[in-house]
C-alpha cells in the first residue's frame, strides 16, 4: 500500500503541478495520503509525521506491507527521527520577523545564531525566518532543540529504504517533459483557480513548484514560453537540492540507485522492500 511522502501531494488544490498519482495509477494500489488537505490548511512536516504514523500502524495492523514514496526528506526525516520539541512560537516574534525584509533577518540572525547563519543560504528565507524565530522567542539556537527529538518512529520499525538518484542529465530531460505535459493537461487553469480563491501567498501551496512562473504568465508579466522556460529550470533546480540531499543526509548504507534503471534494475530495487528480503 502506498502512503504519500511528498508535501506539495498532500493538497488536493494542484493534482496535476504536483504529479499528483493518476486515477490510473491509483487503481494499481491503493493509495494514502494524496489529496488529503485544502492548500488553505498548511500541513507542516510535524503533521504529516503524525497522518503517516496513523496510516502505518493501521496498515501493518491488516498485515499488508505500507510503502512511503516521495521526495520531501523533511517529512520523511520528522518520521523517522522525530522533532525537535520547540515550544510554540511567540505571536509578536512571529509577527515582527515576518515582517522584516530577508536582509534585516539575516543581518540579526547573524548576529544571535552566527552558525545558522553561515549555515543557511542568504535566498532560503523561509529557514532564515524560522532558526530567527526560535532563538528570539526561546533564547536557544534552534540547533540547540534539535539535539532532541521527540516521537520518532526509526527504532520500532523494520525500515528497508530505497533511494533513486538517476544520472542528472535523464532526470532533467524527463523534468522538462513532464511540465509541458502538465501544461497541456490544464496547469494552468488549476493555477486560475487557487488564485481565483485569494490565498495567502505565504501558504506552501502557493509556493509549489510551477506556481510562481504560472501566477507571472497569468499576470502578464512573461510570456508562455518564458513561463515554460522558467517552471522548467525552477523544477530541475528543485530535482537536483532533492539529488544532493538524497546523495548525503540519509545513512550510507542505504542502498542508492544511480542510474536510469531497466526493468532488472528495477526488479532488483524491488526485492529490496519484499517482507522476507
Amino acid at each position: 500500500m502506498i502512503v504519500n511522502a511528498d508535501s506539495a501531494q498532500v493538497y488536493r488544490d494542484l493534482p496535476i503541478l504536483s504529479a499528483a498519482p493518476t486515477a490510473n495509477e491509483r487503481s494499481l494500489a491503493e493509495h494514502r495520503l494524496y489529496g488529503i488537505r485544502d492548500g488553505s490548511d498548511p500541513c507542516s512536516a510535524a503533521d504529516w509525521a503524525e497522518l503517516a504514523k496513523a496510516q502505518i500502524a493501521e496498515i501493518q495492523e491488516s498485515g499488508r506491507l505500507p510503502i512511503l514514496v516521495g521526495g520531501t526528506g523533511l517529512y520523511l526525516r520528522t518520521l523517522l527521527d522525530g522533532i525537535a520539541p520547540v515550544p510554540p512560537i511567540e505571536r509578536t516574534v512571529r509577527e515582527r520577523v515576518r515582517a522584516q525584509s530577508v536582509e534585516a533577518n539575516r543581518a540579526e540572525l547573524e548576529r544571535l545564531d552566527p552558525d545558522a547563519s553561515a549555515r543557511l543560504n542568504p535566498g532560503d528565507t523561509t529557514r532564515t525566518a524560522r532558526a530567527l524565530e526560535v532563538v528570539l522567542s526561546t533564547g536557544r539556537t534552534l540547533a540547540d532543540w534539535q539535539k532532541r527529538r521527540e516521537g520518532g518512529i526509526g527504532d520500532r520499525v523494520t525500515l528497508k529504504p530505497i533511494i533513486l538518484l538517476p544520472p542528472r542529465e535523464w532526470l532533467y530531460a524527463r523534468c522538462d517533459a513532464r511540465l509541458e505535459r502538465m501544461l497541456a493537461a490544464g496547469a494552468v487553469e488549476e493555477v486560475k483557480a487557487l488564485l481565483a480563491r485569494n490565498l495567502d501567498p505565504s501558504l506552501p501551496v502557493m509556493r509549489a513548484i510551477g506556481v510562481r512562473e504560472i501566477v507571472a504568465f497569468l499576470s502578464g508579466d512573461i510570456d508562455r514560453d518564458d513561463m515554460l522556460r522558467l517552471g522548467q529550470q525552477a523544477t530541475r533546480n528543485y530535482a537536483k537540492r532533492q539529488c544532493t540531499w538524497f546523495a548525503h543526509q540519509p545513512p550510507p548504507d542505504w542502498p542508492r540507485f544511480t542510474r536510469a534503471m531497466d526493468e532488472a534494475e528495477v526488479a532488483e530495487a524491488l526485492a529490496l522492500v519484499e517482507p522476507n528480503a
